[in-house]
Formats: structure tokens, sequence, C-alpha cells
């Protein structure tokens, strides 16, 4: 486990965006090193392969690249290496990871409508309503 998991300590506000943006990156190395350990932890290599779970960690980042303030960036980076050290230290489980970082929440559905053609209009809402 890398030291930076260890404990989650909030650190001192960035000054600028440029520090806030630094932090990324050095979270997101930490991510990619994390991504082996994961593997192993929760048997993903049927699943997902490395590179695609580093695919993953990347679009999710991506994700909030529109966001400047860097007490924003520093807010979510702090829950972002809480949810880390979480899944480094296996307090989720399984198919939270699956679900969550594998499939994804638009996969749940879509895999809906291609496989299973006769499930019942109340369960395609009832799925369609938990994954969205």
């Amino acid at each position: 486990m890398s030291n930076a998991l260890k404990s989650v300590k909030v650190p001192p506000n960035s000054v600028n965006l440029e520090e806030a943006r630094q932090r990324v990156f050095d979270f997101f190395k930490t991510a990619c090193r994390s991504i082996p350990t994961i593997m192993e932890i929760y048997n993903l290599n049927e699943f997902i392969t490395p590179s695609q779970l580093r695919s993953t960690v990347a679009s999710e980042i991506r994700k909030n690249s529109h966001i400047t303030n860097p007490k924003v960036i520093d807010m979510m980076l702090f829950k972002a290496m809480e949810e880390l050290k979480d899944i480094v230290d296996h307090a989720k489980q399984r198919h939270h990871i699956i679900g969550q970082y594998v499939v994804g929440k638009q996969g749940l559905v879509q895999d809906l409508g291609a496989k299973d053609q006769g499930i019942s209009p109340f369960l395609k809402n009832f799925y369609k309503s938990n994954y969205f």
C-alpha cells in the first residue's frame, strides 16, 4: 500500500489552480499505482484489464475538469482519496466496485434492454430508477 493511502489527512488548501491541478495529477498517479492491488483484492481480471480500469479512473477525474475553484478541487480530491483508501482497505464489496467502476451506471441499464427483453415494465422501471 502506498504511503499516501495509509491515512487520509486534510492537506492545507491549494494556493492556486496550478497547485490544485498538480495534486490531482499526484492523486491519479497514486490511484494508478493501486490498480494492481485493487485488481487482486476484488478479483477483477475476469471483467476488466488494468488499462481499462486506469481509463475509468482518468474519465472519472475528467468529469470535473471544468471546475476552477481550488477549494472545490481540494474538497473533491479529499473525497477521492477517501474512496481510494476504502477500496484498497477492502472496505467495499466486490459488487460495489464492479457496478461503479467496471460496468458503470449507464452500462447496467443498457444491458437491461439488450439482454432481458422479457422483463416486466415494473422491473425495468425499478432498475432504471436505481441506476440513475
